[in-house]
């Protein structure tokens, strides 16, 4: 029979559709994007956030810098960000150059504007169950989830993946929906057998076509976090797609699955920062 399609493309519309709603209702919040440098994937992934703002109705301010620009001018760019009131959420794209100290810099933004997450006042508020913002592609994961109908309360879902980014905000939205949950890694003793009893699967280890037929439960539903450009110039996710699709219950594709979902909660996250 082979696995649901969950279309992230087609949920994240949805979710713009109800921003762009409210952000008509209650006023239009006002995100600032810093890119520095000229990394191609970055410059996509702002392209997309610009496309989002605009069709929300949220206002944008670009801010695209020199490769080679100063640490110390881009932290008195964020600090001017900070003071501002008419800026209500700020992300600095990563990755950045390696002469630019990203810890320091994600700290110096105010963690009410913080709208990725990833200060540590709300990585911490998140590990206590009470999160200011919901990190964007953990959430989109966890609304991913919810889509396929599956509930998530008492069911063995297995995070593979550990990055402050991804897997370790996952496991902890996974742990609020009273999941049971394991988290996986590189030094993860018999990994396959772990995934296999998983009833929801997060695949985010970073590695192309790594999760194989064998390592799912029949039925499970499979979300792949990955992505990577193959030499032939396609796309492909964590997850061997060809494969699993005929054992999983659900499946997300890649490109189309959890990208798209990220953008969403990133344009909620402005929204959410606007309102409190």
């Amino acid at each position: 029979m082979g696995a649901i399609l969950l279309d992230g493309k087609a949920l994240a519309e949805e979710i713009k559709l109800d921003i762009k709603r409210r952000v008509a209702e209650v006023g239009a919040p006002t995100l600032a994007v810093v890119l520095v440098g000229s990394d191609p994937g970055s410059a996509i992934y702002v392209s997309n956030k610009k496309k989002a703002c605009e069709f929300t109705g949220i206002r944008s301010l670009s801010y695209e810098l020199a490769e080679d620009t100063p640490e110390d001018e881009l932290l008195k760019l964020v600090d001017e960000l900070n003071m501002r009131n008419d800026v209500d959420g700020i992300l600095v794209q990563l990755p950045l150059p390696e002469h630019i100290c990203a810890e320091k810099l994600l700290v110096s933004i105010k963690p009410e504007k913080d709208v990725d997450a990833f200060h540590p006042y709300n990585v911490g508020m998140l590990s206590i169950g009470r999160p200011v913002f919901k990190p964007c592609t953990p959430a989109g994961v966890i609304e991913l989830i919810k889509k396929s109908g599956a509930t998530i309360s008492g069911k063995n879902c297995v995070v593979i993946g550990r990055s402050s980014i991804v897997g370790k905000p996952v496991s902890s939205l996974l742990l609020a929906e009273n999941g049971t949950v394991t988290t996986c890694h590189s030094h993860t003793a018999n990994l396959a057998e772990v995934c296999a009893q998983a009833d929801i699967l997060v695949a985010a280890l970073g590695k192309p076509r790594f999760i194989t037929a064998d390592m799912i439960k029949e039925n499970a539903v499979v979300i792949d976090v990955g992505i990577h450009r193959l030499e032939n110039g396609k796309l492909c996710g964590d997850v061997d797609f060809e494969s699993c699709k005929e054992k999983a219950g659900f499946i997300t594709p890649v490109p189309g699955g959890v990208g798209p979902m990220t953008i969403a909660m990133l344009m909620n996250n402005c929204l959410k920062a606007f309102i409190q």
